[in-house]
């Protein structure tokens, strides 16, 4: 196979042709953008030569990478992501106790995506998308997941939560690494309830994680409910378009600054709860700074009481999750983005925005949506999906 050719830029360098240059010379640059790119070189040490980085104005759109990504091609939408939810297949068993067994179907294989208009990256992916499915389900369901690799290299699945060591994914451990070619079903009880994640936990596991191979876990709880809200889904994750050790592009959902070109719809005054999670690797934090309002936050997302109350941002290490709850005020344009300005200007920002009842269909057809998707956000929760079947 064609290694990937090896570049010197720096990040400066790259937000320059972003920022400046077109969308096709980025793709040649950066990329050979055939299947064969699935085999990098060996990770090197991180090297972060961040150099005089260009500005941009916090004001609009000025500095948003230039073009627009091809959403059909990659197969799947970062806009859509914020509401697609899987919530398996109820199977009509029960365990002995009576307790629901649901179930998923989960693959792993190689898949190149764009993660930015023209930049194009050889990724392992859950189920042909970046993040992976997002997984929910009630507090105490047997779960019931069958993994099968199709991929090039051994992969496993680690779910965040209480399960029994057997099932934990870890390379080495028990079933350990799942080969290409094999599969192998884990099962175990949804506990504790929350806004948790799984990934895939083989070696080496700085490349598994940054090549795609993560998704949201939200456990819904059984008894007392969380209030009515707007529910969306953003997983914080970046990507080493050169393989060395350092991140290029960041984003919420895989695409940089989606969510400036299309900024989501909300409406003023609704409850809008956002399951928060970052898997960024290479680097140790990152954040959520929301403007113009506060928020509470829900850390795990393991109790029905905040944890932060009225603050505007948060920070989350790798695999660090939460829950964010705000209603916006006025109506406008509300900026979101990592209060690290390199992630920013490397594609973590975007927009809310906020209107008024009448003016929401014209804001869904804005950012290219549908009623089905407002209904979507409205119903995430597993426990009214499985009352409705």
């Amino acid at each position: 196979m064609t290694e990937p050719r090896r570049s010197n830029w720096t990040r400066r360098k790259f937000l320059g042709v972003g920022l400046g240059g077109t969308a096709s010379f980025l793709g040649v640059s950066l990329f050979n953008r055939s299947a064969p790119l699935q085999q990098e070189p060996p990770l090197p040490t991180p090297t972060h030569d961040m150099g005089d980085m260009p500005g941009m104005t916090h004001s609009g759109m000025s500095g948003m990478l230039v073009g627009a990504v091809d959403h059909e091609r990659n197969g799947f939408d970062p806009m859509q992501m914020l509401v697609d939810w899987d919530y398996g297949t109820l199977t009509g068993e029960t365990t002995e106790d009576g307790r629901p067994i649901r179930e998923y179907n989960i693959s792993a294989g190689d898949i190149e995506i764009e993660i930015a208009p023209g930049v194009f990256f050889p990724a392992w992916a859950f189920n042909g998308r970046v993040p992976g499915p997002s997984i929910r389900c009630v507090e105490g369901d047997r779960l019931r997941i069958n993994f099968s690799n199709f991929g090039s290299h051994p992969h496993t699945l680690h779910f965040h939560g209480f399960h029994p060591a057997e099932m934990d994914g870890v390379d080495g451990e028990y079933r350990g690494e799942i080969n290409p070619g094999e599969s192998f079903v884990y099962e175990f009880d949804a506990d504790p309830f929350g806004c948790h994640l799984y990934h895939c936990h083989a070696l080496p596991l700085r490349r598994h994680i940054h090549k795609g191979m993560y998704g949201a876990f939200v456990i819904d709880p059984l008894g007392e409910q969380r209030p009515p809200a707007r529910e969306l889904m953003m997983i914080m994750n970046a990507f080493d378009t050169n393989f060395d050790a350092a991140n290029e592009i960041y984003a919420v959902n895989t695409v940089g600054h989606e969510f400036m070109r299309r900024p989501i719809p909300i409406k003023v005054g609704e409850l809008v709860r956002i399951y928060l999670i970052n898997i960024v690797e290479f680097d140790l934090i990152n954040s959520f700074h929301l403007h113009a309002h506060f928020f509470d936050y829900y850390d795990t997302g393991t109790t029905l009481t905040p944890t932060l109350r009225t603050v505007d941002t948060i920070m989350q290490a790798q695999g660090q999750r939460g829950i964010i709850e705000f209603r916006p005020r006025y109506p406008g344009r509300y900026m979101f983005h990592a209060h690290v300005s390199e992630f920013a200007e490397l594609g973590w920002m975007g927009f809310f925005n906020a209107v008024n009842e009448a003016d929401y269909p014209a804001a869904l057809a804005e950012a290219g949506l549908d009623e089905q998707w407002d209904v979507k956000a409205m119903n995430g929760s597993a426990v009214r999906v499985s009352e409705d079947s």
